[in-house]
């Protein structure tokens, strides 16, 4: 904290920087309807534009997304954790010689109770 503190007074472009970080972090966190949550992220977006031009310019691509969180507050987050593991799995998955082999290493991933006959080795 001290030295967030220190990097503060030294400076003032970054302190603003972190500032419009806490600032949308607390959107985010404190806000329940879609209504007030499109009015302070539109307000944030204003402020932000000139740090942040290329985060600016995704949230306005994905408007319609983001705002959608504060309906229900989730995310797609579970979903994208999800398919980066799985292309993990198949980059790494070369040399499997069947698509059976892939599934079973996706389904264990995640510990599911597989349906696969444990007595077939074919292409293991």
């Amino acid at each position: 904290m001290k030295k967030l503190i220190q990097v503060k007074n030294v400076s003032p472009i970054l302190k603003e920087m972190h500032e419009l970080k806490e600032k949308i972090r607390a959107i985010f966190n404190k806000t329940n309807d879609w209504y007030t949550g499109v009015f302070k992220l539109g307000m944030w977006l204003g402020r932000a534009k000139k740090y942040f031009p290329n985060s600016n310019s995704t949230i306005i691509r994905w408007f319609d997304e983001i705002i959608a969180y504060f309906d229900n507050g989730t995310t797609s987050g579970t979903v994208e954790g999800i398919n980066n593991k799985l292309k993990l799995i198949k980059r790494s998955a070369y040399g499997f010689r069947n698509f059976h082999n892939f599934q079973i290493r996706c389904l264990l991933n995640w510990h599911f109770n597989c349906y696969f006959n444990i007595t077939t080795t074919e292409g293991i």
